[in-house]
């Protein structure tokens, strides 16, 4: 039985994970970085890189600990190598390069986005080679065809914002704070998907790639629009009241300007039209992959979205659909961590990596895939 260490420090999680052959997770440590980051609204590469560098020793040795291991039990040792921010990316390769060089334990070079392509295989011992994969992220959306470790056939992807992307930037829009995916799944609950008329990028096109820019702009302009109303309605009650109203109010949206005094939808209406409008593009993109001749063994999907509860729904559902079986893995493992960067190394067991070994800030995974419109090197 084979066992790896894996340490994953693309974004701004900083995670250890020891993992076995008979797919156990014996022992992991997460350490998130929110609320450094919270006060930016986004993750900063600078604040990112230095909160690796100071916890991801200390995490190691905890994950060791953990498990009543040294570096002397462990078989290899795997690392995000890319793509990510090459500042964090780079602190973690480097200190697998001197645990490896220190215990004369094979290095194993991960691509963080195979971790998450392989991570269904962790939690699912039935899922077999070929699958295709719904990969989204807050740096990719991709469809691959999985036709084994190291082969992937890139099928579609973005070529503008990533879905994750699209959930985050709308976050910030309603003002929910950071990280802004999940904020957006917990108002959507509360808000009704039909109210607000947002665009569907790409769906129905004979193209098979993603596209969220129009669809965030949207979103923006209704939040403006719904400001604009809300203020007007403030300024009447205030004229009502017998107080006087700013001379520089702006006008009301056109076509808004009649509107009964109660804005005619709410933050949480915007933010469940913009997740159903999101999943109808996911569904549409997906389902065409599903309908080429490709015959794959399951529906499956990883990445932070996959968190998502109505996005999984809609996929089981689409699944079925097609007779196939739905695959996700659990919560734990969507969202970066370090079990998926061992799992890999598990599957690429018995590969070893140079210790020069460069960090790379862009790595595909179908490195044969043509560009397409749009994307430039995030393809």
């Amino acid at each position: 039985m084979g066992i790896v260490l894996g340490i994953e420090s693309s974004c701004d999680e900083t995670a250890a994970a020891l993992v076995d052959s008979e797919r156990r997770v014996v022992a992991q440590r997460i350490a998130s970085q929110d609320d450094a980051h919270r006060p930016y609204g986004g993750v900063v590469p600078e604040i990112a890189a230095r909160a690796h560098a100071e916890r991801v020793t200390p995490l190691v040795q905890a994950t060791l600990a953990d498990a009543g291991m040294t570096l002397a039990d462990v078989d290899a040792i795997a690392a995000t190598a890319g793509p990510g921010l090459i500042g964090g990316v780079m602190v973690g390769l480097v200190s697998a390069k001197a645990l490896a060089m220190a215990s004369g334990k094979p290095l194993i070079a991960i691509n963080h986005l195979e971790g998450h392509a392989l991570s269904p295989r962790l939690a699912d011992s039935a899922l077999q080679f070929p699958y295709l994969l719904l990969l989204v992220s807050g740096g990719h959306c991709q469809i691959l065809l999985v036709e084994g470790v190291g082969r992937y056939k890139r099928l579609g992807t973005t070529i503008d914002d990533a879905l994750g992307e699209a959930f985050d930037k709308t976050a910030k829009i309603l003002g929910l704070g950071f990280p802004g995916g999940p904020a957006v799944e917990r108002l959507a609950r509360e808000g009704d998907a039909r109210k607000v008329s947002l665009p569907r990028p790409l769906l129905g096109s004979s193209e098979p790639h993603f596209s969220f820019a129009g669809l965030k702009s949207a979103v923006l302009r209704a939040k403006e629009a719904l400001d604009r109303l809300e203020a007007s309605t403030s300024s009447a009650g205030a004229e009502a009241e017998g107080h006087s109203i700013p001379a520089q109010a702006e006008p009301v949206e056109p076509g808004l300007a009649s509107a009964p005094s109660t804005a005619p939808y709410s933050r949480a209406d915007i933010a469940a039209s913009f997740q159903l409008a999101a999943i109808d593009c996911v569904i549409d993109r997906t389902r065409k992959a599903l309908s080429a001749s490709i015959k794959p063994t399951a529906l499956v999907v990883a990445g932070g979205v996959a968190a998502n509860q109505a996005v999984r729904g809609a996929l089981e559902a689409l699944a079925a659909e097609f007779g196939l079986p739905f695959v996700a893995p659990p919560l734990a493992l969507c969202t970066d961590n370090a079990a998926m960067i061992a799992w890999a190394g598990i599957e690429r067991l018995g590969q070893s990596d140079p210790l020069d070994f460069a960090a790379r800030p862009r790595w595909p995974l179908d490195s044969d895939a043509a560009p397409v419109r749009g994307a430039g090197v995030k393809a």
